[in-house]
């Protein structure tokens, strides 16, 4: 999961992406890269770090130019401690093209070797970002054999790619002297849209918040499998270029990831996650009497909407139980798991005088390796809770994700191989309540006619791109030892980060 965001316009754009980039710095925290272009001539910042610290006054006096892109990096493939591997990548022929791309591809070790092989490409790093660079450089060189390069070339040059390419997708490049390109997967599985400023400005982004944010105007999502190309005078161009495109979008960009005030493939976030709290209530309901709840308290900050939902629809008060303290560090960044349990409670502290004497039921977005829910669980205990209930606005988190989403592997989930139950048990709670696969489907779906499916392998096994294999998996694995296993691995605990989630 990362945030990337492209943009032409007739005037400078450095700042324009900056803030784009600030808006989407949820989907990415631990590097940040902005490329501008200038005639010919491209200008590059990229560090590890938040986008304020990474970009200076004088970073962004060096990125001049009407064109430009940039990322914020969440790592899922690679080596998040190398900085080279921060985006964008840059490649020089043909024309010069520079990337950035979110999503994750599943059969980047193939191409590497393809790449090498057939193409006589070579890749300097283990990001599967610059793989799909250079498949992109070798198609366009395929196609670009007359110039001036048009639209329905870069179109053919995409065409070529999805076939070769596998996995999850939303790619913004800019072709030296020619425009900006972005595509999205055959099964759309991560997030992509566009649209037009009052002055001109065309603007590609992950989420429709970046757009709305700098005063751009949402046009719509770019579709599964399609490609835009915008000219250097702001013409934008579109063709589908997949054989079978279908719509599933990740289910967890709804759970999780997304910003509440985003709209994705035309579904408001916001709204799907009230209507996950009240499919939740139903599944409580139907497990313990709502009168044994005193007061509903969500684990902030994701899990809000669904638990003030659920909470009206039992007839339960609603509040705010614990304060986020914005400014700890990041417990990823902490050696060993005892360094991680203090800070959680250094993130988040609980308000005594809502847990006293009560039975509450906390809420939180998604329960993924069980050891934060353990620690906020005996954080509300020694508030004086009588007893504590917990529910997970999302099912049980049973597979790894391979979409571009840093889940752990299987043997680190908590509902992995383990009953409801024995999870319970784990946790502390006095009673665990899961969202149901199915009705957390069909409630999201209904905001969207249509709709047929979703991603979300994580919960149901379904991996839809159809060629994920044991093997993949004992793959992830080996990558995960290599770079420092549980004890100094810096994306594995991502997902409780930014929300208060459980990752841990």
């Amino acid at each position: 999961m990362c945030g990337i965001v492209g943009v032409i316009s007739q005037t400078p754009v450095n700042q324009l992406i900056y803030d784009a980039l600030l808006l989407l710095q949820h989907r990415g925290q631990d590097a940040a890269g902005i490329v501008t272009m200038q005639g010919n001539k491209c200008f590059m910042h990229k560090a590890r770090g938040m986008v304020r610290d990474v970009f200076r006054t004088r970073n962004m006096r060096a990125l001049p130019g009407n064109v430009g892109l940039g990322q914020v990096r969440y790592p899922t493939a690679g080596n998040a401690y190398n900085e080279e591997e921060a985006q964008p990548f840059y490649v020089n022929a043909p024309f010069g093209i520079v990337l950035v791309h979110n999503g994750n591809l599943t059969n980047a070790h193939a191409l590497k070797q393809e790449l090498f092989a057939v193409d006589r490409r070579h890749i300097n790093t283990e990001s599967d970002s610059e793989v799909l660079l250079n498949v992109l450089a070798h198609e366009l060189e395929q196609v670009a054999r007359e110039l001036p390069l048009t639209p329905q070339a870069v179109f053919k040059a995409v065409r070529a790619v999805h076939k070769r390419i596998k996995g999850s997708y939303g790619v913004i490049a800019l072709i030296a002297g020619h425009g900006l390109l972005a595509f999205r997967d055959p099964f759309g599985i991560r997030p992509l849209c566009f649209g037009h400023g009052a002055n001109g400005d065309v603007m590609v982004a992950s989420e429709s918040v970046a757009l709305e944010g700098t005063g751009v105007k949402l046009d719509r999502d770019v579709a599964p499998g399609e490609a835009i190309f915008i000219d250097t005078q702001g013409q934008v161009h579109t063709e589908q270029c997949a054989e079978s495109p279908s719509l599933n979008p990740c289910m967890f960009e709804f759970v999780y990831l997304a910003r509440p005030d985003s709209v994705m493939d035309g579904i408001s976030v916001y709204q799907a996650r009230l209507n996950m709290g009240e499919t939740l209530a139903q599944r409580l309901i139907s497990t313990m009497p709502p009168s044994e709840i005193d007061v509903v308290i969500p684990i902030p900050e994701s899990s809000r909407p669904s638990a003030m939902q659920l909470a009206h629809k039992i007839g339960k008060p609603y509040r705010e139980g614990f304060v986020k303290n914005r400014y700890v560090g990041r417990t990823f960044i902490m050696p060993g798991q005892g360094a991680r349990k203090k800070s959680v409670r250094q993130k988040l502290n609980a308000i005594g005088l809502e847990f006293k004497g009560r039975n509450v039921l906390l809420v939180d977005d998604s329960i993924v390796r069980g050891t934060t829910s353990k620690e906020i669980v005996q954080m509300a205990r020694e508030a004086g809770a009588n007893k504590v209930y917990l529910a997970s606005a999302a099912p049980p988190v049973r597979f790894p994700n391979v979409y571009g989403i840093d889940m752990p592997t299987k043997e680190e989930l908590i509902a992995h191989g383990r009953s409801i139950e024995e999870v319970r048990q784990y946790i502390g709670a006095d009673a665990l309540i899961y969202q149901d696969v199915d009705a957390m489907k069909r409630v999201v779906a209904a905001l969207k006619p249509g709709l047929k499916g979703f991603e979300a392998s994580c919960f149901d096994g379904n991996y839809i791109t159809g060629d994920v294999s044991a093997e993949d998996f004992a793959t992830i694995q080996a990558q995960r030892k290599s770079q420092g296993d549980e004890e100094d691995g810096p994306a594995r605990t991502r997902l409780a980060l930014q929300s208060g989630g459980d990752a841990q």
